[in-house]
């Protein structure tokens, strides 16, 4: 891919997002692969390192010790790690007013760390914690202190602390449902980017935008990843390009 072809769709792009009155960008495991982090089913993604059942609701309430064993050591340090160009440019985007909020499927809260601010995260966010008898909140450190002296963590009413992901089984927190719809059908701009968009409802969220072009003045859907997606037809602009190339081309555009 060369940097002219990323120039050429970091220009389109540019151009549909100064005529958008609404752009959204959903986001998927691949914008936070250049900071280190795996994806899940690439053949270095996650699940060729844990089993897929590790996030799943039942798996945490059966077996807690091998669940928060797993997790301290996969899951706890993805929030250590540090934003790419991709995260800053979406940052930079918002910063502009060009970009009006972030739905992200990551639980690594580094569009946070970028600067982002409007940032529905679909799926919860690998660093914060709850109890599931009495709800009471509780941070990483304090999580990781209950780990090392009893293994599991328990609340002080004995209930067990879980993490605040969406496990499956688990239903999408419906704040982040209802906002993220609404945002979906109210945007003349959808840009998903390294997403395979395989994931539903968050996937579905792409087809709320398409559908939604009668009442809007821009209808576009742009994807951005490697590989194929489920919901290449439904792009206008389909990018298949290394996002941190494309970001850097974008970033570089916004400055001049």
């Amino acid at each position: 891919m060369t940097q002219s072809v990323a120039d050429d769709y970091a220009r389109q792009i540019v151009d549909w997002l100064r005529k958008a009155d609404c752009a959204v960008a959903l986001t998927g495991a691949g914008v936070s692969t250049a900071s280190g982090i795996p994806d899940f089913r690439g053949p270095s993604g996650l699940y060729s390192k844990i089993s897929q059942r590790t996030f799943e609701r039942d798996f945490l309430f059966e077996h807690p010790a091998e669940y928060y064993r797993i997790a301290v050591e996969h899951i706890h340090p993805l929030a250590d790690r540090t934003p790419n160009d991709t995260h800053r440019l979406l940052a930079e985007l918002e910063r502009r007013n060009m970009l009006n909020a972030v739905i992200t499927q990551n639980i690594d809260r580094l569009h946070h760390k970028a600067g982002s601010e409007n940032v529905v995260e679909f799926h919860g966010d690998c660093a914060s914690f709850y109890c599931t008898e009495c709800q009471k909140p509780y941070d990483r450190a304090a999580v990781e202190a209950k780990i090392a002296a009893e293994v599991v963590p328990y609340c002080d009413c004995k209930g067990l602390i879980r993490p605040g992901i969406v496990f499956f089984g688990d239903t999408i927190p419906m704040q982040a449902l209802i906002e993220s719809q609404s945002l979906a059908s109210q945007c003349d701009l959808f840009i998903a980017m390294g997403s395979s968009l395989e994931i539903n409802p968050a996937a579905g969220l792409t087809h709320v935008a398409k559908q939604s072009g009668a009442k809007v003045v821009i209808a576009k859907v742009v994807i951005a990843n490697l590989g194929p997606t489920r919901l290449d037809h439904l792009a206008d602009l389909r990018c298949e390009i290394d996002l941190s190339a494309l970001s850097r081309s974008l970033l570089t555009l916004l400055k001049s």
